[in-house]
């Protein structure tokens, strides 16, 4: 078994990052839109906060309780969106229950749109005519390479359709000639897609959702799913009984969290040469 390790993945990327930000003399400011309170999507913020310091990136949060009414906090957006001062923006997901997030996505411009969440960058992603990726669907791919995981004819099943990750994971899987099997929550007998697949996916954010008879032997695992485990990160993979069986396995933390702030930002300044 052997750790993709996404920390040290995204130290590289970021240092190359730094070096072209110096070499062209970009002045970059990331703005992060926080609504209400979530102690995952805090652990992200100060995730991005750090890697934009490090490299000599603005960063600015701009924080906005849950009870805020929706006309307010559109007109918010959209002055955030107007600032030339900010570079990119992002709305931090998940949005209060109350509120719909594609409201809110669409109101950031394709040229600011680093998460690539808009309908516009969406568009042009599915097309394929877009210059950037999604920031985990780009940061996984760099993960398959740098380790020469290859994807092409492999089975690969991907468990939660979500926005951020499943969705536009098996939408860019699917053009690297991969087959691919999406499963939710009304799949039945998830297992007998897990048992079959040479990589397994997950981004649901269920801690200890994969168990040890839900794989096969040799398979890759990618844990992109995040929640809070007694206090600490965790991902979806049972990690004291599935590693045993696996080929290759990103850990949570370390793994897929650090790559994504770190594609998030090189999207950043792809936007912004």
């Amino acid at each position: 078994m052997i750790l993709l390790d996404g920390k040290k993945l995204s130290e590289e990327i970021l240092k190359n990052i730094k070096k072209e930000i110096k070499g062209r003399r970009l002045k970059l400011r990331l703005a992060v839109v926080q609504v209400g309170e979530n102690l995952v999507s805090q652990i992200f913020i100060n995730q991005k906060k750090k890697a934009c310091q490090k490299i000599g990136i603005g960063f600015k949060l701009f924080e906005f309780p849950a009870k805020t009414k929706k006309s307010e906090l559109k007109k918010e957006i959209e002055r955030i969106c107007r600032n030339p001062q900010n570079s990119g923006v992002i709305i931090q997901l998940p949005l209060p229950k109350k509120f719909l997030p594609e409201e809110f996505l669409s109101l950031i411009s394709g040229e600011k749109d680093i998460d690539v969440l808009s309908e516009s960058n969406l568009g042009k992603f599915y097309q394929g005519t877009l210059k950037i990726l999604p920031p985990t669907v780009q940061g996984i791919l760099y993960l398959l390479k740098k380790y020469k995981i290859a994807l092409k004819g492999k089975d690969i099943v991907i468990i939660g359709a979500g926005r951020l990750v499943g969705f536009p994971l098996a939408v860019q899987l699917l053009k690297e000639k991969a087959t691919v099997s999406v499963l939710n929550e009304f799949t039945r007998d998830a297992q007998f897609f897990t048992q079959k697949a040479d990589i397994l996916i997950s981004g649901v954010g269920k801690p200890d959702l994969i168990k040890e008879h839900m794989v096969k032997k040799g398979t890759v695992i990618i844990d992109a799913g995040m929640a809070l485990k007694k206090g600490k990160l965790a991902g979806d993979v049972d990690f004291r009984r599935v590693p045993q069986k696996t080929s290759y396995i990103t850990p949570v933390p370390g793994g897929v969290g650090p790559l994504t702030v770190a594609c998030l930002i090189e999207n950043l300044v792809k936007l912004n040469k």
